[in-house]
């Protein structure tokens, strides 16, 4: 199976580079991801401040991912509207603190147990080998200076 989606990464750009095949098969399992839980990578980030029952603000939240505080902001109006979040004005200031309700919760365990399948499928197809060296591997380029 080709993990690389070549409708979208230009065989010109993926030719001998390193990088380019990494990014398109990152992007490409985060798809088939998004596909499989009906969840956006920015949802499941945001899900993700929020574990073990965080409270933060909107723009703390977009701090932590690097996001645009205006994706965040629409992101957590859908989620508390899905009734995964919960808002409430903070005593000061301007500030709306978010925190995961209870379905959140559930739905952020749903997110975790089918990223946990799909990883236990990609070990089933790899030898030990394989698995080991792939890891070492990106751990070594993750550490590259460039």
């Amino acid at each position: 199976m080709n993990i690389i989606p070549r409708k979208e990464v230009p065989e010109d750009i993926l030719k001998d580079s390193v990088i380019a095949h990494i990014a398109a098969a990152y992007f490409s399992v985060g798809k088939r991801l998004e596909r499989k839980t009906r969840c956006s990578a920015t949802r499941g980030f945001i899900l993700s401040t929020l574990r073990g029952g965080a409270t933060l603000n909107q723009n703390q939240i977009a701090t932590l991912l690097g996001f645009d505080r205006t994706v965040v902001h629409r992101a957590i109006k859908t989620m508390a509207q899905e009734g995964l979040v919960s808002e409430r004005k903070a005593k000061s200031g301007r500030a709306i603190h978010v925190r995961l309700t209870p379905k959140g919760n559930k739905y952020r365990e749903r997110l975790i147990k089918a990223r946990m399948d799909a990883d236990e499928s990609v070990r089933h197809q790899l030898t030990s080998d394989e698995h080991a060296t792939l890891l070492r591997l990106l751990k070594l380029i993750a550490e590259l200076e460039f």
